[in-house]
């Protein structure tokens, strides 16, 4: 009885995996990310300049695909602008080399525009250890993917952004299904259409850069379209909120001798001033170059900037122009 009880167990378990490696056999084979590319056929008999102008020339259809998404990606703009400005969090949710370009843009904003520590953070499946060793088996796991967002608790002030290529890696799903449930806004970025993830986001950002030169490497062309369109919402995010001013990083924290130059340009730049006078007023502005911008161009003193900037949630044009508006 025990034995014959075991036995249909393993065949139960069998038949489940046997069913789950068609239902995914299925799922690959209508995805163009997936797909072989025709104009890379017989690539490994090329030579080398000829294998970097396909590269090339397939990487410059990116852009177009990234274009066709911009109504969606400004939407996703304003949704991280108007939380981050309510004290919530921009969470990006990846797996693979999704969740490595997602890590790569959380952890840029702290020196590119001082965020404050978990601002703009990242979960990919397999931790942090996965950056540098794949562990992409964690993936397949929609446990571990609800498990890994309910540790960072979202709320209705999150924006929770899943990454994938593929648009079904179930890590991401899961994760972006639990963070919308309790409330949080939710965007997936994808690069095919009609794909799990995106029903399971409040807005989908389809970069559809059709297939890859090496079939299936998404690492490539669809990680370019996923880079790019996480430059476009951070860097929108923090223009929205007034980090730059004009098209100025006037939001760096001056912590080594290449961002101190780049502050002190940054200030002349904006001013129109000599490299004297930029030393001297970041000094007397503690450092700060937004500080010392509201000083100059305000023409105040410092406790009045750094009161102004207080006053427009460090908006740099609004404490110049004393004006606080609403985003």
């Amino acid at each position: 009885m025990y034995t014959s009880t075991m036995t249909q167990e393993a065949a139960d378990t069998r038949a489940t995996k046997e069913n789950s490696s068609k239902d995914q056999a299925s799922l690959l084979q209508n995805l163009t990310t997936e797909s072989q590319n025709e104009a890379s056929q017989g690539f490994d008999t090329k030579s080398a300049l000829e294998i970097a102008r396909i590269i090339n020339h397939e990487d410059a259809r990116v852009a177009g695909a990234v274009k066709r998404a911009i109504p969606e990606i400004a939407e996703v703009i304003d949704h991280v602008a108007r939380s981050l400005r309510d004290g919530g969090r921009l969470i990006y949710v990846g797996a693979g080399s999704s969740g490595r370009i997602a890590a790569l843009d959380s952890s840029e904003c702290p020196p590119t525009y001082s965020t404050a520590p978990g601002q703009v953070q990242y979960i990919m499946a397999g931790g942090p250890k996965a950056l540098a060793s794949a562990v992409e088996v964690n993936e397949d796991s929609e446990e571990l993917g609800q498990r890994d967002i309910a540790r960072r608790r979202p709320t209705r002030k999150d924006v929770v952004v899943g990454l994938s290529a593929s648009g079904r890696t179930p890590y991401v799903v899961s994760a972006v299904a639990y963070a919308r449930a309790r409330g949080a806004y939710t965007a997936a970025v994808t690069c095919n259409h009609g794909t799990p993830l995106a029903a399971a986001a409040d807005i989908a950002i389809v970069a559809e850069v059709g297939p890859e030169v090496v079939s299936g490497s998404t690492r490539m062309k669809a990680g370019t379209a996923q880079k790019m369109v996480l430059n476009m919402i951070t860097t929108g995010t923090m223009t929205r909120l007034g980090y730059v001013y004009e098209n100025l990083m006037v939001n760096v924290h001056m912590q080594n001798s290449k961002l101190v130059e780049r502050g002190i340009r940054i200030l002349m730049s904006a001013c129109n001033i000599d490299r004297e006078t930029a030393v001297q007023t970041i000094k007397g502005a503690g450092r700060s170059v937004p500080v010392a911008l509201v000083m100059l161009k305000a023409r105040v003193d410092k406790p009045e900037a750094v009161r102004r900037l207080a006053k427009s949630d460090g908006n740099v044009r609004r404490a110049i122009e004393d004006n606080v508006l609403e985003l």
